[in-house]
């Protein structure tokens, strides 16, 4: 997957972020994208769609729509080979907006290998930091592109599934996937 593109900070005002709910084996996926690319992606039944709405409307000053395009429709077909083993590697354009710092822990999400895992620890010396596992957590908390940016891949340095807010069962499936190639 390339890295993080930010999106420009003008935007016309006749196009809007389209938000589509998309099936997975792990449950309803709410996914939104602008015309540059997938700005959100999260577990349905973990998040509050009217916080997600407005926070996705005030980072990118636009109105938020049940509407497809292009790039949903792409992310739905790699999204579904993905869950089926067929896919080890994003290629749908990222549009997100977050920090300095944010932006470049998620960057460095983006280089752990397919069916690898490192540790918050290890995710903190990336950032030429040893001391800021904490901040390093908070960041990858603050993802809004689960799965996409693989948060997922990012254990306690002893090896234990942590945070995860999709929920530690599906954190060890989408690991058990990458591993194997298949879903348990």
């Amino acid at each position: 997957m390339s890295a993080i593109r930010t999106a420009p900070g003008k935007v016309n005002a006749d196009k809007c972020v389209g938000v589509q709910f998309i099936e997975s084996p792990l449950g309803t996926l709410i996914s939104a994208a602008v015309e540059d690319g997938i700005c959100m992606v999260g577990f349905s039944d973990c998040l509050r769609p009217e916080y997600c709405y407005r926070r996705i409307r005030d980072r990118f000053g636009l109105p938020v729509l049940p509407v497809s395009n292009p790039v949903l429709d792409s992310l739905k077909i790699e999204l579904s080979d993905y869950f089926k083993g067929r896919l080890t590697r994003f290629s749908v354009p990222l549009a997100i907006r977050g920090t300095p710092f944010q932006e470049h822990v998620w960057n460095e999400l983006l280089r752990i290998p397919y069916g690898q895992t490192v540790s918050y620890q290890a995710m903190a010396q990336s950032t030429g930091n040893v001391r800021a596992v904490r901040a390093v957590a908070r960041a990858i908390a603050m993802n809004p592109i689960w799965v996409l940016i693989p948060c997922h891949r990012v254990i306690g340095k002893d090896g234990e599934l942590t945070g995860y807010g999709g929920g530690l069962w599906r954190k060890q499936m989408l690991l058990e996937l990458e591993r194997t190639g298949k879903l348990p």
